[in-house]
């Protein structure tokens, strides 16, 4: 049986743990950005371990294919303070 596609363009979940910092949120921002001008601050939920060493950044956003996510999701990965994209 094959898993269902997804039907673009989509508001599209995308959670980013990494290492806490100051900039962190305006890192992934950036980031994210460049591949959905409309992303804003309001589309996002910041989450800082209890210990305070990591942070996750859960945001929705506006996925146009599959392309598209595939380049975000690598830099974000690319990027030294990211540890995982889910």
């Amino acid at each position: 049986m094959q898993e269902p596609k997804i039907e673009f363009p989509c508001d599209y979940p995308i959670k980013v743990i990494g290492t806490s910092s100051p900039e962190f949120l305006s890192l992934i921002m950036t980031i994210v950005q460049k591949y959905d001008s409309s992303m804003a601050l309001d589309k996002t939920k910041e989450r800082v371990s209890r210990e305070g060493n990591y942070t996750s950044i859960t945001l929705l956003f506006w996925a146009t294919g599959e392309g598209q996510l595939k380049d975000m999701f690598a830099e974000l990965k690319e990027c030294g303070d990211v540890h995982m994209v889910l």
